[in-house]
């Protein structure tokens, strides 16, 4: 494989958690267009066609049969986000053969007024799930709690090297999206991990630019987080926000991975 040193996985979360018209080949069609601008994964949730969170997967897989059909870019799904399931409904990607990684929560926060929970129990009940079924983890990360649970977890259970952890900044009641908590945040990250950057509320590319100027491995962009390509343009469909991150990895003498690269660097599906 080519030196991978200065090559970074573009991931794309292209629905937005407000959005209530969920629409399979409108989203598989956005996600093409992602794979081709440089997308190497596409991050979603099991919605039903309101957008709200459900374990029934009839949806989800309509969709990911519909993005697998035209690219190989690797498939994550949440088994996260904020609503009323409880952890074992929330693990149903897990059973999807189309689905090869899933986020990890390991430790609550606050998400704007909402409390995100994730009791400890939950978070090693996802944990041998995960590892049964053979998936590959990104480890989000909120606070340096959650990055210092997760340390203590890889101890516990035989997670593949390297651990993908995302650090998340910019909710509104969890670490803010500045340098200063991303700099603290990755200082947490054990030595035997590699981190990426995942910034709600985006409105510039600033704070993007700066994570992989520090070493992120990892960048998400899309509208579940933010649909703004710069401070005063929101855009419509998510392939100009991997354009942009894609022109900015370039400027910087990197390259975005391809699926297959990332698959084996991070070793999904081994």
């Amino acid at each position: 494989m080519a030196d991978m040193d200065n090559k970074v996985l573009v991931n794309v979360a292209p629905v937005s958690a407000e959005d209530k018209v969920i629409i399979p080949e409108k989203i598989a069609e956005d996600v093409y267009k992602c794979y081709k601008a440089g997308a190497a994964m596409v991050h979603l949730h099991v919605r039903d066609r309101e957008g709200r969170l459900t374990p029934d997967l009839s949806l989800l897989e309509e969709t990911l049969a519909m993005i697998r059909r035209d690219s190989d870019i690797i498939i994550e799904v949440s088994t996260g986000g904020v609503s009323d399931l409880n952890i074992r409904e929330r693990c149903a990607p897990l059973y999807s053969e189309l689905v090869e990684a899933c986020s990890l929560n390991v430790g609550s926060t606050n998400l704007g007024k909402a409390v995100y929970c994730n009791p400890i129990d939950d978070v090693e009940y996802c944990i041998r799930e995960i590892l049964k079924q053979k998936k590959t983890p990104e480890v989000e990360t909120f606070e340096i709690g959650h990055t210092w649970t997760m340390a203590r977890l890889m101890e516990k259970y035989d997670f593949a090297d390297p651990v993908l952890f995302s650090v998340v900044l910019g909710h509104e009641g969890e670490a803010p999206a500045t340098p200063q908590a991303l700099a603290a945040m990755i200082q947490m990250i054990p030595s035997n991990a590699v981190w990426g950057i995942t910034q709600a509320h985006r409105k510039d590319f600033s704070l993007l630019a700066g994570a992989l100027g520090m070493g992120a491995r990892t960048v998400r962009i899309g509208f579940e987080d933010s649909n703004y390509l710069d401070t005063q343009t929101q855009v419509t469909s998510n392939a100009p926000l991997v354009e942009k991150t894609v022109k900015l990895l370039r400027a910087m003498d990197k390259e975005p991975m391809l699926p297959d690269e990332a698959r084996e660097l991070f070793r999904i599906g081994r």
